[in-house]
């Protein structure tokens, strides 16, 4: 790839100390052959990773060059040199491959920012013609274009650049498309675009230094070449075009959101319908700089099915037997590990004053303090969200089944117990500092669902900036975490997308409920069917998918397929906690079973 690199970052501070902005750069002339002379410490264990990226301009002069990781190599061990002569040549063989295993990742966002465009039928048809003469037409098929950014011209006569001076980003486009028995990912896209169907997602993703810089083409063509192609078109079938300049987007400063576009004709430019683009913005993890030691990110170690405790040691509040140990709490999660979980499961969000919480529901109850203390106490739902740290510590607060009880009094008239790690509502960092290391954490981190029929989960429709969320909560994680295994996981789909691509540490699963009776059907086609979360998971690199027990046991075939595509498939659900069905889902093959202990 032109302008492209293979360097080395180690553990050492003539490598860089893991930090690959300080990488060294290796010299290859006209072979493939990569070099590099190093001085190391004699005597010393050195260990130390290959990657290939790019080594930007830095942004002031003699400010450091940017460094955008391409691939690297992932290994669980590092490769490792002891000098003990003056001078040492090591053939490494080739990269990413180390004792005959190659393993090798994407590399995640350091400077770059990464835009998502999304078409697909979730809500409703992204594509809408207003014109009656091209009523009867069907241009599904849709291609996108990036238009170059506008530059001064280099001057002339300048030296082509080698590999060892900084180079300025290349924007890049990547097309994917997703459905329950499809998966495509491509750099390149037919000269008349894919076919728009209903169970089809379909996404552009664009790499660039300059996000608000950016002119892109949506390109519209008749489905059905055959019938309208113009003898010596330049563009057989072509209709219509739709323009987004991504400085709209960078305009409303959001992470996420829907965008509506003309779609105009060729000839003459009229106006004949609208395109709905659904758009996330991914940013690099802002304050904390990722490093080379290690990378868990697809690793899973062989073994058997994996016991998780549920919110700890269990649900407390919505199953028919209910945990003795309040549910999320510091206590909850030692229970679990005393009882043998391997790892403990638990939700995370965070409070109106951005402070990492623990807890299950995005809302719960409020007691309204009456005049009499001899009238009922009237309750009422608040979002987690409009309540600082603080407030969460001192209110006295009930889940939100509360809500169902007779006597509101009721669940405020438990045995008052003021030790920390019974309380509900802690932090993050203290759950971290509190529970021992050996203990993994499966963390799934909280946002609002929509369902099918529009209703939003809490009935928040609204909530955090996406990326400042995921900032806080990775950081608290990524800071704190030791030596603990950690993996992420979220119902939502570009939560998923985000932690992946924000971070190279750990893992991420991809949580859904499949096809379920008990649960309303959720509007984003991407987590209405496991096959589906399958592929979406294939799509963005993710360790696998979390699965709702009572889809898996329905359809076995289910793991099966997940473990052929090389993901891990745990599962969740009520359906768990009943021993025989604990067991088949261990004689099936899961990874992992979350289950209230």
């Amino acid at each position: 790839v032109l302008g492209e690199v293979l360097a080395v970052c180690g553990s050492c501070s003539a490598l860089g100390n893991w930090n690959p902005q300080v990488a060294v750069v290796l010299q290859t002339g006209d072979c493939q052959l990569w070099k590099a002379t190093v001085e190391l410490p004699r005597g010393v264990p050195v260990w130390y990773r290959y990657f290939r990226g790019y080594f930007l301009e830095p942004k002031t002069i003699d400010g450091p060059c940017e460094v955008i990781v391409h691939t690297w190599e992932t290994h669980l061990q590092p490769r490792s040199i002891t000098p003990l002569e003056n001078e040492i040549t090591i053939d490494d063989g080739y990269f990413g491959i180390r004792n005959g295993i190659e393993t090798v990742d994407a590399g995640w966002l350091t400077c770059q920012t990464e835009i998502r465009l999304r078409l697909h039928y979730s809500e409703k048809p992204p594509v809408v013609i207003s014109k009656k003469k091209f009523k009867t037409s069907r241009f599904s098929r849709v291609k996108l274009t990036l238009e170059g950014l506008e530059e001064d011209d280099d001057e002339e006569g300048q030296e082509k650049t080698s590999p060892t001076v900084p180079q300025k980003m290349a924007n890049t486009v990547e097309f994917s498309l997703i459905s329950n028995n499809e998966y495509k990912c491509r750099h390149s896209q037919p000269e008349c675009g894919y076919a728009l169907q209903p169970d089809r997602w379909i996404e552009y993703t664009i790499q660039t230094m300059e996000p608000d810089n950016l002119e892109l083409i949506f390109d519209f063509f008749e489905e059905d070449l055959g019938e309208k192609v113009v003898q010596g078109d330049v563009l057989p079938g072509h209709v219509g075009s739709a323009c987004l300049l991504s400085s709209t987007i960078a305009e409303l400063g959001k992470s996420a959101g829907i965008l509506t576009l003309a779609i105009m004709s060729r000839n003459p430019r009229k106006t004949i319908g609208k395109v709905r683009v659904d758009y996330i913005i991914i940013k690099p993890i802002q304050g904390y700089t990722c490093d080379m030691k290690a990378s868990y990110a697809k690793y899973w170690k062989p073994r058997t099915t994996l016991d998780v405790g549920h919110r700890g040691a269990g649900n407390s509040t919505t199953t028919a037997k209910l945990a003795k140990v309040q549910e999320n709490t510091i206590a909850s999660m030692r229970n679990a590990a005393s009882h043998g979980a391997a790892y403990v499961e638990f939700d995370v969000h965070l409070s109106k004053d951005h402070v990492p919480i623990v807890y299950h529901d995005l809302t719960c109850c409020m007691a309204m303090k009456k005049k009499l203390d001899t009238e009922p106490l009237e309750l009422f739902e608040i979002a987690v969200k409009e309540l600082t740290f603080d407030q969460l510590q001192l209110l006295k607060l009930a889940h939100v089944t509360a809500l169902k009880v007779k006597d509101h009094n009721a669940p405020f008239k438990e045995e008052e117990d003021s030790a920390f790690e019974t309380q509900p509502f802690p932090s993050l960092q203290r759950v971290l500092e509190s529970v021992s290391e050996d203990v993994g954490f499966n963390i799934e981190i909280k946002w609002i669902c929509q369902q099918r029929d529009g209703q939003w989960d809490g009935n928040l429709s609204t909530y955090f900036d996406m990326n400042l969320f995921l900032d806080i909560i990775l950081k608290t994680v990524l800071m704190n975490a030791g030596r603990r295994r950690i993996v992420f996981s979220s119902f939502n789909a570009d939560i998923c997308t985000m932690v992946r691509h924000k971070q190279n540490k750990y893992p991420v699963l991809f949580l859904t409920q499949g096809e379920s009776k008990l649960y309303p059907e959720l509007m984003d086609l991407r987590c209405r069917t496991t096959p589906i979360a399958i592929t979406f998971a294939q799509f963005e690199n993710l360790l696998g998918i979390n699965v709702h027990s009572e889809d898996l046991l329905r359809n076995p075939s289910f793991i099966k397929r997940a473990k052929s595509k090389g993901l891990v498939i745990f599962s969740w659900g009520d359906d768990a906690n009943d021993p025989d069905n604990r067991k088949k889902l261990r004689e099936y093959g899961v990874h992992g079973l979350i289950y209230d202990r």
